[in-house]
């Protein structure tokens, strides 16, 4: 009887803005099925998960870097997040989040990922804001 190699994936995030709160990940299977949540603190702007005895298969992951550890990815009024979070794969995004299927990657060996948080910067945040208020004044 074969035994399945049991793999590790490192996941290290880089470019965190500041050393404030924690990062929570969570690790999904191609089914988008939850397999675990870890949080880390942060040190030295970056942080490194060691997530071990995974299959060889097709994975995702997402993460936020929650500044005031509130356990949750905070938001504007707008719904633009205020805090970092990521993907992997590093997807592009403009409006929303990545679709699901561009955040999966094939675990074949043990792997390091390196990936690094979005933050939307306040200024772009406050212009924004100020061009759909001055929009909404108009109607």
């Amino acid at each position: 009887m074969l035994s399945l190699a049991q793999l590790t994936l490192t996941v290290e995030i880089n470019n965190i803005r500041n050393n404030k709160g924690q990062i929570h990940l969570e690790l999904s299977n191609e089914r988008e099925v939850s397999l675990i949540g870890l949080t880390k603190n942060i040190s030295g702007n970056k942080c490194v998960f060691v997530v071990e005895n995974l299959k060889p298969g097709k994975y995702s992951f997402k993460f936020i870097h929650d500044e005031n550890m509130n356990e949750t990815l905070d938001v504007n009024w707008f719904g633009i997040p205020t805090e970092g979070f990521g993907f992997s794969n590093n997807p592009s995004m403009t409006f929303g989040p990545p679709s699901f299927e561009k955040t999966i990657f094939e675990l074949k060996e043990s792997t390091t990922i390196k990936c690094k948080p979005k933050y939307y910067k306040a200024e772009w945040i406050i212009r924004i804001s100020n061009l759909w208020l001055n929009k909404k004044c108009k109607l």
